[in-house]
Order: structure tokens, then sequence, then C-alpha cells
């Protein structure tokens, strides 16, 4: 035997009743609007922690890349020292005996390796002085010359990855003074 199937009545505001189907409906409209805020606000929330993890690996990719490159740079400030001694040798060498081939071959192939990694000389003389490449220790007075330009250089200066690793070390004009 089935059960006959009781209906209540609910009051509402103003004094009608609705029957106890059109109530469940209310309330689940109710919780549907609830569940979708809800879903919205997880939607949200989800959007966000997506963008602070991509906004994190990127940071964090970079952190890692500025520290292998630092290291690199230190590396290769050290390895600019050993070859400008062998250039020194280099000089030194060919005052006092013609053949220096086999220094020459090492020079080269230490050219080579600085140029696969990106690491280029900087050309300084008679450019105009940039506080960027170059640093000033000498200066001296010129009519002939424009102002600030590098008359010597006294150590080569290196960019790696568009950036100097290390200025060059440089002699400049100046006016002189008129009295």
């Amino acid at each position: 035997m089935e059960e006959p199937e009781i209906k209540k009545e609910v009051p509402v505001e103003g004094g009608d009743e609705l029957p106890a189907s059109q109530d469940d409906d209310i309330q689940l409209n109710q919780k549907i609007s609830e569940l979708e805020q809800q879903l919205t606000t997880c939607q949200d929330k989800l959007k966000r922690s997506l963008a602070d993890f991509q906004n994190l690996e990127k940071k964090t990719r970079a952190d890692i890349e500025n520290g292998i490159n630092a290291k690199l740079d230190k590396f290769l400030l050290s390895f600019l020292t050993i070859y400008d001694d062998l250039v020194r040798a280099k000089e030194i060498l060919k005052k006092e005996n013609p053949n220096a081939q086999g220094l020459d071959s090492i020079l080269k192939n230490t050219e080579s390796l600085l140029a696969e990694y990106e690491v280029f000389p900087i050309n300084a003389l008679g450019e105009i002085f940039d506080p960027n490449l170059h640093e000033a220790i000498a200066v001296i007075e010129d009519a002939n010359l424009d102002e600030n330009t590098i008359t010597k250089e006294i150590r080569k200066g290196y960019i790696s990855h568009k950036k100097t690793l290390r200025p060059t070390l440089v002699e400049i004009s100046k006016k002189p003074q008129s009295k």
C-alpha cells in the first residue's frame, strides 16, 4: 500500500499560504544561489592561486638565472685576470724571442672560448668616455682632442650578455685651461 502524500501549507508573508512543493523550490533555489556564489568564490581563489604560482615560478627562474650568472661573472673575472697575464707574457716573450706560436695558439683558443660564452672586449681607444663601460684613472691635457676622448687603454674591459663584466681602465683627454 502506498501512503498518500501529505502536503503541508506553509505561511508566507502577506498571509498567503503556499503548498510545500513551492517552499521546497524556494529553498532549493536559495541553496543553488549559495552554491553558485561559493563556486564563483572558489574559482576566483583558484585563478588567484594559479597567478601567484606562475609569478612565483617566474621569480624563482629569474633568481636561479641571476645566481648562475653572478657565479659565471665571478669566474669570468678571475679567468680574465689569467688571460691578461697570458697577453703580457706574449708581449714580453715576443720581445725576447720572436717565436711565440704556442702562446699565440693558447690566446686564440681563449678568445674563442670567451666569444662562445658571449664575452667580448670593449673597444675604447678613440671613443668618448662612457662611465658604464670605462673607468678613467688618468687625464691628460690635449688641445687637439675633444673633451673626454679616450687616449689610452690601460686595461681591457669586457661585456658579457649586454652588461659590463669589467670596465676598461682608460686615460681620457681634457682641454687645457686657458689662462
